[in-house]
């Protein structure tokens, strides 16, 4: 049987940005027992680049390589992870501008609709604040002239 390094396999995958999660994904298909891997005592720089918040410049990690077993499960194994990387890419929401709104990559009807039912839960608040205040308020006043 023919092994390889996990820094070899990868090489091969479509978007070497996902790198870290795929080795997630590996350790725990080994923890599971869908193939066999051992560590080795080396260690390999992943591709993936990473930045701070609020520095600039990015970094690199590390991580332990190790040797598997390249058996026909792998295969099918690694086809479909790495499809999966490749194509689940998390987007951020499309912000809500002028431009984007005219391109139609936001819906107007539903911010129209967004927008009202906040406006709506707002003025509601702010109904039932005012009603509370004056019944405190009434309510105070009658005391205190009960008093005297």
């Amino acid at each position: 049987m023919a092994y390889r390094k996990l820094s070899e396999q990868i090489q091969d995958l479509s978007n070497p940005q996902r790198s870290d999660v795929f080795v997630k994904q590996f350790r725990e298909a080994v923890r599971e027992g869908k193939f066999d891997a051992t560590f080795l005592t080396e260690r390999f720089t992943m591709p993936k680049t990473f930045s701070r918040r609020g520095a600039e410049g990015t970094y690199q990690r590390d991580t332990r390589d190790m040797l598997f077993e390249v058996t026909p499960d792998f295969e099918a194994w690694f086809e479909q992870t790495n499809e999966a990387l490749s194509s689940s890419r998390r987007t951020g929401n499309v912000k809500p501008t002028a431009e984007n709104i005219s391109a139609g990559l936001v819906d107007f009807k539903t911010l129209a609709e967004e927008t009202r039912r906040k406006m709506q839960a707002s003025f509601e608040k702010g109904q039932a604040l005012g009603k509370s205040r004056t019944r405190t308020a009434s309510g105070g006043s009658k005391a205190r002239s009960r008093k005297k």
